[in-house]
């Protein structure tokens, strides 16, 4: 048994330690062959960009080789949000096929509804035999890794390095991050959950101070429920020397949490699931902020959390308790339920219907994944026919709209370049605006368009395409998105809180989709600095203002609104306020449907405003709502099915918005905004985060409610009424560009270099 131990192939991290603030690593190798005469690497490979670097490893003695890393002697580019796995090899190519690990868990991704199929551990020694060379997934077996990491202060970033769920050891580039690792999980015979473990909070970018910790236990839904205990913390400054000599004191304690679940609201109608959060009360440059992890995970694997049930009487009725983990996701959690024989009976039922409905699932997904399969040959087939020289393919948001910069690139080569032939991508259902206009169009996923996608010489888009379309060689991709970023966007977004998907795979197939394009268009300088990075876009970028604004400089004039306002059935004698809001990552009904709370009054808006002004509401075309506006007849009306904003923008006298990128394309028209924001601190600090200082620099007041959108609306009225002082800068800062022309800028560039 010894024997066999001692020569099964294996790399473990034995010791860790930042000193003079580079990172020593002492690394054992295990393997069948004599080491002696061989070069060994740590082969670190980016999850999501494929980016690798190999480093040379130094023998010390018999199986202990050591590397020294420094932030600095790093040659290559990081940015937040990167994780890099770690190898160890003895072959410098041998490393390109993918690791069934690449998309490993992380006890810091966020917590998501959709996660990867759990990949089962399996025996690969064979597999592993017939390869001629070295190569093992690093393991780390070092308590504490987090206090060891390294910072780039320039970047404000900082090489953490990390045990995944599987042990393995991985680089997550952050600029903040919130640890959390369980030592020890038990449900105690009182019904008393105690946790036990380390946490803290690892920022590059503020001074936190952590001066008290909670447990929160959070019930989510249309009823929430929130249950707030203490955690004991313990400073770990004695072994913090152990881990680097810098003098730094990380902010990681050792803590201890009891829960008596007694004290949980329960219900005799239902079960009840509660989620485990920590929340970090910090002291920063004097003020006091709360931090609040995602979802807490479990960490690790092996650990399958089973057993943790106990069945205590509440008032006469018992109650089943279980702590137990997401078998995928890992996200801990407490279901509380009565447990009468009935309640018994109805959950055993369910059990059995899910396990059907499981295996009704599984096989609709090899129904899909036969279909994509074929979709995918067929478009590959297709595209070995002729090209259709001269043919460019138009879609705009899936194949939903007549709108945004397809619309604007394609009016303008309509009548600058009628030698192209110009046909548009239309999901099935939206045909009417291209119907109205005689637009040559192509139903989207049809025989037909896969005919016309594969073998057209460009393609025109401002969304992602399905990741199963293959770019063929002959197409030209141009990319025209659809905004200038305020929140964060792709790799820049430390969580993503969206259905259907995660933090790793959303990153993973967004990059993905954008290594196809060819030509990305910028709006400005500030967004060619945040593609370039957020998307990893490494071809052309055009920097030349959004075309779909050449609309709202070339046609500014009464006549085109009052012909607009007649052929929407608007009354001409009335102000109209454009109320266009974006959509919420964490508020959805499933994916690609999202839900929107109308928090803006309209029974207080008409009562105050209703004589002299209509509003106008245009929703973001991901969510699913359908308002009832019938007790506002007259006053509020719903656009949001109306086929491009471009024209909402232009009859409209005051925008009122939230974090919709609609403000930097209104901006061109140099009218009032105001931004109408309830839930600021939610929307910065949790779901997504902004690229500047929207609080400071936006182009029109920020408020929290109808009363004070209705006194803002009035002074919009007074004759001494002029844009915030906030405006000039931000104009030059993001509408420099666009002065009508932003078409042909694209199209000579694109269309004239074949």
């Amino acid at each position: 048994m010894i024997e066999e131990g001692i020569h099964k192939k294996k790399s473990v991290i034995e010791g860790l330690k930042n000193h003079h603030e580079k990172l020593e690593m002492l690394i054992r190798i295990d393997d069948d062959m004599p080491l002696t005469d061989r070069e060994f690497y740590l082969f670190m490979r980016e999850r999501v960009s494929k980016q690798e670097l190999f480093l040379p490893l130094v023998h010390q003695e018999e199986n202990l080789f050591k590397l020294i890393l420094s932030e600095g002697s790093l040659p290559i580019a990081l940015e937040q949000g990167q994780t890099y796995n770690l190898y160890v090899t003895d072959y410098l190519s041998a490393n390109k096929e993918e690791d069934e690990d690449e998309l490993e868990d992380s006890a810091y991704d966020s917590d998501s509804e959709e996660e990867e199929e759990e990949v089962k551990e399996t025996d690969n020694s064979e597999e592993e035999e017939k390869k001629p060379y070295y190569k093992r997934r690093l393991k780390m077996e070092i308590d504490k890794p987090e206090l060891t990491f390294l910072e780039n202060k320039d970047a404000m970033l900082y090489v953490i390095p990390y045990r995944t769920d599987k042990g393995n050891a991985s680089f997550k580039i952050k600029r903040e991050l919130k640890v959390v690792k369980f030592d020890h999980i038990e449900l105690k015979q009182e019904c008393t959950l105690s946790l036990s473990g380390y946490a803290g909070v690892l920022s590059a970018e503020h001074p936190y101070l952590i001066k008290e910790v909670k447990l929160l236990l959070k019930r989510n839904g249309e009823e929430p429920i929130e249950h707030r205990f203490p955690v004991n913390i313990t400073d770990v400054k004695d072994e913090v020397v152990e881990y680097r000599d810098d003098q730094q004191v990380p902010q990681l304690y050792q803590f201890l949490a009891e829960v008596p679940l007694s004290e949980l609201t329960y219900s005799l109608n239902k079960r009840l699931v509660y989620r485990f959060y920590l929340e970090f009360i910090c002291e920063v440059d004097g003020v006091e902020e709360t931090l609040t992890t995602a979802s807490l995970v479990l960490g690790d694997r092996s650990n399958k959390l089973k057993g943790l049930v106990q069945i205590h009487k509440r008032n006469d009725v018992p109650i089943r308790y279980e702590v137990y983990r997401k078998k995928k996701r890992q996200t801990l959690g407490i279901r509380i339920n009565d447990y009468t024989k009935k309640t018994r009976a109805k959950y055993y039922i369910k059990s059995k219907w899910k396990k059907v409905k499981k295996q009704f699932g599984k096989i609709k997904k090899v129904r899909n994944r036969l279909v994509t399969r074929t979709f995918k040959t067929t478009f590959k087939l297709a595209s070995k026919l002729s090209v259709k020289k001269k043919t460019v393919v138009f879609e705009s948001f899936n194949g939903k709209q007549f709108s945004c910069n397809p619309r604007g690139i394609y009016e303008y080569m309509k009548e600058n370049h009628p030698e192209y032939t110009l046909i548009w991508s239309v999901k099935k259902g939206h045909e009417a605006p291209f119907k109205e206009k005689g637009i040559y169009y192509i139903n989207r996923l049809s025989l037909k368009w896969i005919l016309a996608m594969a073998r057209a010489e460009y393609w025109v888009v401002n969304s992602r395409l399905p990741l199963w379309v293959p770019k063929p060689e002959h197409t030209t991709y141009l990319q025209t998105w659809h905004g200038t970023p305020l929140k964060r966007l792709a790799m820049d977004m430390d969580e993503v809180h969206m259905p259907g998907t995660n933090t790793k795979k959303y990153k993973k197939n967004f990059t993905k989709e954008a290594s196809n394009w060819d030509y990305l268009i910028s709006p400005n300088a500030y967004s060619t600095e945040i593609f370039t990075r957020a998307f990893q876009f490494q071809k052309t970028m055009i920097e030349s203002g959004y075309p779909r604004n050449d609309f709202l400089h070339n046609q500014n004039n009464e006549e085109t609104m009052r012909v607009l306002k007649q052929k929407m059935n608007l009354p001409l004698d009335k102000k109209l306020i454009l109320y266009a809001p974006t959509w919420r990552d964490d508020q959805f009904y499933k994916k690609g449907q999202y839900k929107f709370d109308l928090d803006l009054d309209l029974h207080e808006l008409r009562a105050s405003i209703g004589d002299d002004y209509i509003i106008i509401l245009r929703m973001h075309y991901l969510v699913a709502e359908n308002f009832d506006l019938g007790p506002y007849e007259g006053f509020a009306y719903d656009f949001s099915h109306y086929e491009d904003i471009r024209d909402l923008y232009m009859i409209s006298d005051l925008l009122i918005t939230d974090y919709s990128s609609v403000f930097f394309d209104y901006a061109n028209l140099k009218r009032p905004m105001l931004f109408y924001v309830p839930d600021i601190e939610t929307y910065r600090d949790k779901l997504r985060g902004f690229y500047f200082d929207f609080e400071q620099e936006a182009p029109g007041p920020l408020v929290k409610e109808t009363a004070r959108v209705i006194d803002w609306v009035r002074e919009t009225e007074k004759p001494s009424f002029t844009l915030p002082e906030a405006f000039a800068p931000f104009y030059e800062k993001f509408c420099y560009l666009e002065t009508g022309e932003s078409s042909k800028r694209v199209v000579e560039v694109v269309f004239s270099e074949k």
